[in-house]
């Protein structure tokens, strides 16, 4: 172990430096004389001139200061942090109840001596000692295995997930059986938390000369099968080189972002390339219907020409009422909260690769929907298309 004071008292250096400085001596030949290094010996040389003020630097006294004020600065930001903890961790108990301090002593020993953590709590050191003889109640234990769960849960969900997915994680992946205020509990202790939705901002502009589709939904959205109702939007979004737009095409039976566009203009083709993305992925049947809003992209001719080829009806809400097509604003409310504010964006290509791997990688696939019964859209598509077949197997649908 690394002596914590210099091997060498302050009275041997000063002699040192005078033996340079007097005996004409070389200063290599001085320093392997007294056993220590040539570079130790220039430093205390160079330090013995800035205290008598022949050279520029911090004085030994000036450096003893600064290292005072260190120690004492680094003892207030541990203190600090501790007491920051502690603060999240007795925010639902009672911080006179020892056997509470001293399980967050046990919790934070890896990261604070145990004498530090006793001291800025206010309780014994021995007391900690006695308590942990006795032994380390089963809740406890249970706590520190469920917390170790939710933080890996919480870190796989690209820390987006609060207390009631996370607890729908633990019952539906992990068959874990606890209450959701008891996951909030050990969120707040660990410092945890998910992120929350902001009100998003549209770009619809309703070109006058353009027709426009009939509300075929009325809100009614709530599809008895996948490929029944497609909902679409545009939004936008600032990058330090310019806006990146995205156009999306969601499922509404299932939430699923089932086509998308990217690119640097609000034109018509991004439209157009979603929902030719879409139709490609999932060969829709008849009857199917393209809820919009009014958007210039969603009137052009480009657009409207493209959906009668495709065989695809429109639709649309009334001019400015986002709950017309709600479940579009859904989706990008929850892209802006947990994906788009969450950093400042360099580039339309990092932004881009970003939103691609969100869809594909996580919404889609994995982010667990409170409107689905907390399953994942692709989940929830593949528990239908299970249960459709036991029922046409069963004779219970045609």
């Amino acid at each position: 172990m690394p002596a914590t004071k210099p091997p060498y008292p302050s009275e041997f250096r000063a002699e040192a430096v005078r033996l340079v400085r007097e005996s004409g001596k070389k200063l290599q030949q001085i320093a392997a004389d007294l056993g220590v290094s040539e570079a130790s010996l220039r430093k205390w040389v160079r330090q013995a001139e800035i205290d008598a003020g022949q050279r520029p630097g911090l004085t030994t006294a000036e450096r003893e200061e600064l290292n005072r004020l260190r120690r004492e600065n680094r003892i207030l930001r541990e203190e600090r942090e501790i007491l920051k903890k502690a603060a999240a961790f007795f925010a639902q108990e009672s911080r006179r109840n020892p056997v509470m301090v001293f399980r967050f002593v046990e919790q934070e020993k890896v990261h604070h001596p145990v004498a530090t953590l006793c001291r800025v709590l206010g309780v014994s050191t021995s007391g900690y000692y006695a308590w942990r003889q006795r032994g380390v109640s089963k809740r406890f234990l249970e706590d520190a295995a469920l917390g170790q769960r939710i933080r890996l849960i919480h870190a796989g969900s690209r820390g987006t997930y609060g207390a009631p997915r996370i607890h729908a994680e633990l019952r539906l992946a992990y068959g874990v059986r606890c209450g959701r205020k008891r996951v909030a509990r050990l969120m707040r202790a660990m410092g945890l938390a998910g992120v929350h939705r902001h009100r998003t901002r549209g770009i619809t502009r309703r070109d006058p000369r353009r027709p426009v589709y009939p509300d075929r939904l009325h809100r009614e959205f709530v599809p008895d099968a996948p490929n029944r109702v497609w909902v679409a939007d545009l939004t936008q979004h600032r990058t330090e080189e310019g806006w990146l737009y995205l156009a999306t095409v969601v499922d509404a039976f299932s939430r699923a972002v089932v086509g998308w566009a990217m690119g640097d203009r609000p034109v018509a083709e991004l439209v157009v390339d979603a929902v030719t993305m879409a139709v490609r992925r999932r060969r829709p049947g008849p009857g199917l219907i393209h809820h919009s809003d009014h958007g210039a992209q969603y009137t052009s001719l480009a657009f409207t020409r493209r959906l009668e080829a495709l065989g695809i009806a429109g639709s649309m809400g009334s001019v400015g009422d986002a709950l017309d097509n709600a479940v579009a604003e859904s989706f990008y409310a929850t892209l802006q909260t947990e994906l788009l504010d969450r950093q400042t964006w360099a580039s339309r290509d990092q932004l881009r690769i970003a939103i691609f791997e969100y869809v594909e990688g996580f919404y889609n696939r994995r982010r667990r929907h409170s409107a689905l019964g907390y399953l994942s859209p692709y989940e929830y598509e593949e528990r239908w298309k299970q249960e459709r077949k036991v029922q046409l197997q069963e004779g219970v649908v045609a």
